[in-house]
C-alpha cells in the first residue's frame, strides 16, 4: 500500500489537473456564448436573403439558375464535394469522430468525392488515412467569421461554376440541447426550387409585380451567393458551438472524475494515516509494557 507521502503527491497532481479542466470549461462556455451572440446579430440578414429568394419564385415563374435543379427534375450527380467541418483541437469527446464517421459513410456511397476540410483535426485524419484533400481551411474552426465563410463559399462556387463538381454538401455538428449534439449532412448546391415554393406564401406580395435589373436570373444568382455564404457561416458557428459544448461536457466529466478520485484518495490517506498512528500507539504501548516488565524483573532479581 502506498504511503502518506505518495498519496499526498497524487492528491496534489489531481488538484492541479482539476484546475486546468475547470479553466477549460469556463473558457469553452465563454466562447460558445460569444459565438451564439454573433450569429444572432447576423441572422436577420440571412433570413432576409432567404425571404428574397422565396419572393422571386413566388412572383416569377420562369426562373432559370445554375444553382437550382431544372424544372425537368433532378439529374444524378457524378462528382460530390463535401465541406467537412471539424475542430482544430481534441479534448471534445466524440465531436470530431462523429463528423468523420459520417464522412466515411458518404465516401462509401459515392466514387467521385472532393473534400474541403475545415479544422486541423480533420486535416490530420485525412493525411493519416491517405485521403486526398482538395483544400484545407486552417484556423477557421477556432475563429468562424463571415469573412472566412465568404472565402469558403467563393472556393466552392468556383468549383461548381466550372463544372468540376455536380453537388456540394456540408457535414457539420449542431446542438440539439445542452447535452446532445447531432451531426448533420445538408445539400448546399444545387437547390430544389420546391423548398422555396412550398413555403408559406404572402398573398400581398404574390399579387405585386417586381422589376429586376438587369434580369431576374442575375439578381437571383447574386442573392443565392449571399444565402450560401450565410448558410456556411451558420454551419461554422453551429459546429463551433457544438465543439465548445462537447468540450464543456468533457471537462465537466473530467472534473467529476477528479472529484471522485480526490474523495477516494482522501479516504485512502486517512486510512493510511490512521493505520500509522495506530501502529505508533501500539509500538509505544508495547514498549512501555516491555519496560515495565523489565523493571519488574530487575526488582525481583534484586530482592532474591
Amino acid at each position: 500500500m502506498a504511503g502518506t507521502k505518495e498519496i499526498k503527491n497524487r492528491i496534489t497532481s489531481v488538484m492541479k489537473t482539476q484546475k486546468i479542466t475547470n479553466a477549460m470549461y469556463l473558457i469553452s462556455s465563454t466562447k460558445m456564448r460569444k459565438a451564439k451572440a454573433d450569429l444572432e446579430k447576423t441572422r436577420p440578414y440571412f433570413d432576409m436573403q432567404e425571404h428574397e429568394i422565396k419572393r422571386i419564385f413566388q412572383t416569377e415563374i420562369d426562373v432559370t439558375s445554375r444553382y437550382f435543379y431544372p424544372k425537368t427534375g433532378r439529374k444524378p450527380a457524378e462528382t460530390y464535394a463535401y465541406l467537412v467541418i471539424t475542430a482544430d483541437k481534441g479534448l471534445a469527446g466524440a465531436y470530431n469522430h462523429n463528423v468523420l464517421k459520417t464522412l466515411e459513410g458518404e465516401m462509401k456511397k459515392h466514387k467521385k468525392v472532393k473534400l474541403y476540410v475545415v479544422g486541423e483535426f480533420g486535416r490530420r485524419y485525412c493525411n493519416k488515412h491517405k485521403i486526398p484533400i482538395e483544400q484545407s481551411f486552417l484556423y477557421t474552426a477556432q475563429n468562424p467569421t463571415f469573412t472566412r465563410a465568404r472565402e469558403i463559399c467563393a472556393t466552392l462556387l468556383e468549383e461548381y461554376d466550372q463544372g468540376n463538381v455536380d453537388e456540394i454538401r456540408v457535414i457539420y455538428s449542431d446542438m440539439e440541447n445542452d447535452i446532445v449534439s447531432t451531426v448533420r449532412m445538408e445539400r448546399l448546391l444545387p437547390f430544389d426550387r420546391k423548398e422555396f415554393l412550398t413555403a408559406k406564401e404572402d398573398k400581398n406580395e404574390k399579387d405585386v409585380h417586381y422589376e429586376f435589373y438587369p434580369s431576374v436570373d442575375i439578381v437571383l444568382n447574386h442573392v443565392v451567393v449571399g444565402y450560401i455564404t450565410g448558410f456556411i457561416y451558420g454551419s461554422l458557428i453551429d459546429s463551433f458551438s457544438a465543439e465548445q459544448n462537447a468540450r464543456m461536457n468533457a471537462m465537466k466529466s473530467a472534473n467529476d472524475n477528479a472529484e471522485e478520485i480526490l474523495n477516494n484518495l482522501s479516504m485512502q490517506y486517512n486510512a493510511v494515516r490512521q493505520a500509522a498512528i495506530t501502529q505508533e500507539i501500539t509500538e509505544v504501548a508495547a514498549g512501555a509494557k516491555a519496560q515495565k516488565k523489565k523493571k519488574k524483573k530487575i526488582k525481583e532479581d534484586s530482592n532474591s
